[in-house]
């Protein structure tokens, strides 16, 4: 069974989930619970699993590959949320099910030859990562040059472009940070009109502002603290 911990703090994710999403017009089933698992152990995943938690992310490949061995057996989705260096592309289209912060050609080429090694009919799903706010310190493809790479990814037989991430810069007040997810989510309306497709993830928001991230649009949410409580020590 999962912790009291972890089972309380899923009820008031959830139920902050649920009213954002109704001040957006939305259902709270529309927006996908990510659990940011980094650093946090195979036990505390586990009793997130047991909880209701189907979807977790993980920000390094050589940390999920110490830990998976214990819980890579459960029905769940993992994500690759953090920056991948390319020569570690080929075990994360092993290892995960999306990686959500693609940010370069080459990088989604080397993906796209690896998922050829997935079982047949197989793609590999994928977001673009967007920098949004010109931080030295985070990784991510410019506004300006998304679209380019947009349509290079696209091309990719083995990979599925889904949609757009952000880490937007920090803000104490949820609300400044709006106009950032709102950026993202023209900059989405903006390639579908440009691809002629649909691109129906917006993956925005962290524990401290998903709120405001599911009111402009998000439909996937990065949650760790907020669900496992203070992060511990990187393993």
């Amino acid at each position: 069974m999962a912790s009291t911990a972890i089972q309380e703090n899923l009820l008031q994710v959830r139920a902050r989930i649920a009213a954002a999403a109704e001040r957006s017009g939305r259902s709270a089933e529309e927006i996908t619970l990510i659990a940011a698992s980094k650093t946090q152990p195979a036990a505390a995943i586990r009793e997130a699993f047991d909880a209701g938690v189907r979807h977790f992310g993980e920000n390094r490949v050589q940390e999920w590959e110490g830990k998976r061995g214990e819980i890579a057996h459960l029905q769940a989705t993992w994500h690759l949320i953090g920056h991948l260096q390319s020569n570690k592309a080929i075990k994360a289209a092993g290892m995960f099910h999306t990686v959500d912060s693609v940010d370069d050609f080459a990088l989604a080429q080397k993906l796209d030859r690896a998922s050829n090694m997935l079982p047949e009919g197989r793609t590999l799903r994928v977001l673009l990562e967007v920098q949004l706010g010109r931080e030295a310190t985070k990784s991510g493809i410019s506004e300006a040059d998304a679209p380019a790479l947009a349509e290079k990814v696209v091309g990719l037989q083995r990979l599925k472009l889904a949609g757009l991430m952000c880490i937007p810069p920090f803000f104490e007040d949820a609300d400044e940070v709006r106009p950032y997810f709102a950026r993202l989510r023209d900059l989405r309306d903006q390639l579908e009109v440009r691809l002629g497709r649909k691109f129906p993830v917006l993956s925005m928001g962290m524990s401290n502002d998903f709120q405001a991230a599911i009111l402009e649009g998000a439909t996937e949410v990065r949650v760790g603290t907020a669900l496992f409580g203070v992060r511990s020590a990187a393993i």
